[in-house]
């Protein structure tokens, strides 16, 4: 099972926007047509189609919020594609492509605290929980990065 991060492209736009998550998990996470049009109209943003082999499986979104530090906003695997290590395996791959970037020394990610899997599965990869977001609704976790 090849796991791929891809380019969002007029030719693939379309089936990352029709990917969903359980109804169970709508509350967790935006949906990818939104995100799409968020990065389209805001600097710094990147987007990534998860990829299975040729079909699309998911998507991140991540977000340069300053010259030091990148936050993944959006992380979703399609709810016929949850399950299967997708998800671990493409986190990886984003948190590889995300530290190519200069000048990174911190990755953050937040996720809502009543989801029972996210804080074991994010602390399996190196993110540290340091607090509620500013709102009290998210949990933040970051990753610091050795400096060279």
């Amino acid at each position: 099972m090849l796991i791929t991060l891809k380019a969002v492209t007029n030719e693939n736009y379309e089936p990352i926007c029709l990917l969903d998550v359980s109804n169970e998990q709508e509350d967790y996470v935006a949906s990818n047509t939104w995100s799409l049009v968020e990065a389209a109209y805001n600097e710094n943003y990147t987007v990534r189609a998860i990829y299975c082999e040729d079909e699309p499986v998911g998507f991140f979104m991540w977000v340069q919020e300053s010259p030091i530090k990148i936050s993944i906003w959006r992380f979703m695997i399609d709810q016929r594609h949850q399950n299967k290590g997708i998800g671990r395996e493409a986190l990886s791959l984003a948190l590889t492509e995300i530290k190519q970037t200069q000048s990174i020394t911190e990755i953050g990610i937040c996720y809502n605290p009543n989801n029972p899997v996210a804080k074991d599965f994010y602390f399996s990869f190196g993110f540290i929980e340091i607090g509620m977001d500013e709102d009290n609704e998210d949990m933040l976790a970051l990753i610091h990065l050795k400096e060279e």
